[in-house]
């Protein structure tokens, strides 16, 4: 994989109080980069220095293998945690001024507008001052804000917030869509189940510092115990005098239980098929939330 955009040991204080130490991370071309961490981890922090908002102590933002510019910033589409849109234009005047901004003409910038507010489903409230939406679709308009100029880049601090069910596969079929496309795309989100579904590289930030970072696949293998599910026709409590067996969870023939480093699974298996009919029996793949547990307790 190529990497796009990297942070390589980026340090940040705030008086004599430091949020980020040694940040380093790569965000490559084509991916979904989930960028995870509990409130005050220092995830805003670093988007806004990849933006420019912030300038770091130490360390370097390059992009396509060169210090990241101003104009290159240009060609970033951001959405902050903090709504940043005019309460008096409509949806529809605020997006097409933001494309504006970002040097559209007024036709491309129209265009882009128009398809992005039917893309986000608020085709039909783009009329409407940004004042009288709701959160949620104050949120849309944003996101749309952010894609106007066809960017090369995204970086999306809680693009989520505020969404519901319906809003949020909506966007992350859009979000999916510009990543197919090549877009390089880094999203902060506390709902991780969204992350869990969306994200093909996970970064995850504690105290100012990456605790782990990878694709999901190698993360997964990384961190967690060995973890099995299994189903059999009887009571399945004779696991718990296994050798190095740990029940985890028990409700009657199905059993879910780690093993230790040394156990041998396929034993247990054989010790079950003694005792009679197997069901199910399979590995238990992480969840993102249980990888961020381990990794930031």
């Amino acid at each position: 994989m190529t990497s796009v955009l990297r942070l390589d040991g980026v340090d940040r204080s705030f008086g004599d109080r430091q949020v980020l130490r040694d940040v380093t991370f790569d965000v490559h071309g084509g991916r979904m980069t989930g960028f995870v961490g509990g409130n005050g981890a220092g995830k805003t922090t670093t988007m806004r220095i990849i933006l420019g908002v912030l300038a770091p102590d130490r360390g370097e933002v390059s992009w396509q293998g060169a210090p990241l510019t101003r104009e290159g910033r240009h060609r970033f589409g951001y959405l902050p945690e903090e709504r940043g849109l005019y309460p008096k234009m409509t949806a529809r005047e605020q997006v097409t001024y933001l494309g504006r901004l970002h040097g559209l003409d007024a036709a491309t910038a129209r265009r882009n507008t128009d398809e992005l507010l039917a893309r986000v489903g608020l085709d039909a409230r783009g009329d409407d001052l940004l004042e009288t939406l709701s959160l949620g679709n104050q949120q849309r308009a944003q996101v749309a804000a952010a894609l106007v100029h066809d960017p090369e880049v995204l970086v999306l601090d809680e693009p989520f917030s505020g969404l519901d069910p319906t809003a949020v596969d909506t966007l992350v079929s859009v979000l999916r869509e510009r990543a197919a496309a090549g877009v390089p795309v880094l999203f902060s989100s506390h709902q991780l189940d969204v992350v869990e579904r969306l994200c093909d590289d996970l970064v995850i930030i504690a105290d100012g510092a990456i605790r782990a970072a990878g694709t999901r696949e190698e993360l997964r293998a990384a961190y967690g115990q060995p973890r099995y599910t299994l189903v059999v026709d009887g009571d399945a409590g004779w696991l718990r005098d296994q050798p190095g067996v740990t029940l985890v969870d028990l409700d009657g023939p199905r059993a879910v239980f780690d093993l230790d480093a040394d156990a041998d699974d396929q034993q247990v298996l054989r010790a079950a098929l003694a005792r009679g009919p197997v069901r199910a029996f399979h590995p238990v793949t992480p969840t993102i939330a249980e990888i961020f547990r381990e990794v930031t307790q």
